[in-house]
């Protein structure tokens, strides 16, 4: 059995009901209605779509990512970036990024060397760490603004997680199959 998965940090409830509103404040660029708006409930800072995993490589990354991150420290996330961009031919995101992605480019780098250890291959090039808001086709009407809404909200990055992706009436259902908390860290914003 395969299931589709990915590595991410979760986003605390309260910085998600900023980004749902900063999110309700885009809904005016979309002019097609093209957009799926992400459920707040849903949000998570991707690191690494694994695409699909088989339950034997889910055990072994749990084992990687363990030993992995064991010297890695938490840290606090900035999040001061909107940004509308294709993803590939077929899809689009409107996303809450941050202007500062080398930590989160090192932990997704991490993420990227314990999936190989366990036998799966990572295609994403170019991949940014992000939260998505809102997904869209390639193909679509929606009119970027020309002055983003300015986003400055913060995101510990305490634990990673594992979550398993499955298509639901309503978007994507994540369930988390691990977690891994990151090292005690007292940095503050």
């Amino acid at each position: 059995m395969k299931i589709r998965a990915f590595f991410a940090l979760r986003i605390p409830e309260r910085v998600a009901r900023l980004l749902a509103d900063y999110a309700d404040t885009l809904c005016e660029y979309d002019k097609g209605l093209d957009a799926y708006w992400v459920d707040s409930g849903s949000y998570h800072l991707t690191l690494c779509f694994l695409d699909e995993v088989t339950l034997d490589q889910v055990q072994e990354l749990e084992r990687g990512a363990r030993e992995a991150l064991q010297q890695r420290s938490s840290f606090l996330v900035p999040l001061d970036t909107l940004d509308y961009y294709p993803v590939n031919p077929h899809l689009a995101l409107v996303a809450a990024l941050t202007s500062d992605p080398e930590p989160l480019m090192l932990l997704h780098q991490c993420m990227v060397e314990v999936a190989a250890q366990c036998g799966i291959e990572y295609r994403d090039v170019g991949f940014r760490p992000h939260i998505t808001l809102g997904r869209l086709p390639a193909q679509n009407r929606f009119a970027a603004p020309a002055c983003w809404p300015q986003l400055q909200q913060y995101t510990p990055a305490d634990a990673v997680v594992l979550f398993q992706s499955r298509p639901g009436e309503r978007g994507s259902v994540y369930t988390p199959l691990f977690e891994i908390p990151l090292a005690a860290n007292t940095v503050s914003p």
